[in-house]
C-alpha cells in the first residue's frame, strides 16, 4: 500500500475509533429511574412478645439517576414519615408522636450515591447500594441490597434493611406489659419509568 492508502486508512481508522468513543460515552451518560407512587410499597415489620405488628408508608416522591459506568448514583426516595399504618390508630399514634416525631421530623428518606455490580438494560442483577438514610432528623451512611429488575421503559427493584430505631436515639415504645424489638424491618418494592439518554447520531 502506498503512502497515499496508508494515510487515508490511517485517518479512517482515527475516525472509526473517535466514533466509537462518542457512542461509548452517550451510552454512558446517566439514565433516569422514575419511581411511580401507584407501583410502590414501604412495608414495615415490628415484633413483640405477643405477636408481630405489619404496617405501611406512603411514598411522597422520589427519582434517581443512575451512571452504569461509574456506578455513581444520585437523587432520593422520600417518604412520609406521619403516614405510618399498622391496622391500630390508637399504636400509629403513639408511634407518630413518642417514636419518629413525625410532627418536627416529617419526612424520612434515602439518598443513594453510589452502588457495587451491574444495572444491565435489560434483565435482573443484584446490587449493593450505598448512600444516606434520613431519619428523626439524622443522617446514617447504610449499604443495603437491591433486587433490580429493567425491561423496555420500566424497572423494579426490593430492597430489605433493618433500622435500630432505639440504638440512632429514639424512643422505645415498650411499656411494663409490652416488650417491642428494638428494631423495625423495612421492605422497599419500587418501581417506574426508565428514561435513557438519547445517543446523537450527529456527533
Amino acid at each position: 500500500m502506498n503512502r497515499i492508502g496508508l494515510g487515508i486508512s490511517k485517518k479512517l481508522l482515527m475516525h472509526v475509533i473517535v466514533v466509537a468513543a462518542c457512542a461509548v460515552g452517550a451510552v454512558s451518560q446517566e439514565t433516569a429511574f422514575q419511581v411511580d407512587p401507584t407501583q410502590t410499597t414501604v412495608k414495615f415489620t415490628l415484633g413483640d412478645v405477643l405477636h408481630t405488628v405489619h404496617g405501611t408508608f406512603k411514598l411522597k416522591h422520589g427519582a434517581l439517576q443512575i451512571d452504569p459506568t461509574s456506578r455513581k448514583v444520585s437523587g432520593e426516595i422520600v417518604v412520609d414519615a406521619g403516614s405510618g399504618d399498622s391496622g391500630s390508630g390508637m399504636r400509629d399514634r403513639k408511634m407518630n408522636k413518642e417514636v419518629l416525631e413525625s410532627a418536627r421530623y416529617p419526612e424520612i428518606s434515602f439518598r443513594p450515591d453510589r452502588f457495587e455490580g451491574a444495572v444491565p438494560s435489560e434483565g435482573k442483577s443484584s446490587v449493593m447500594v450505598h448512600g444516606t438514610f434520613s431519619i428523626h432528623g439524622v443522617n446514617r451512611e447504610v449499604t443495603v441490597p437491591a433486587q433490580v429488575e429493567t425491561s423496555g421503559d420500566h424497572w423494579s427493584a426490593t430492597v430489605h434493611f433493618t433500622v435500630p430505631y432505639e440504638k440512632w436515639g429514639m424512643k422505645n415504645p415498650s411499656t411494663l406489659f409490652l416488650r417491642v424489638n428494638d428494631s423495625v424491618e423495612i421492605d422497599l418494592a419500587a418501581a417506574g419509568s426508565v428514561v435513557r439518554p438519547v445517543v446523537d447520531a450527529a456527533q
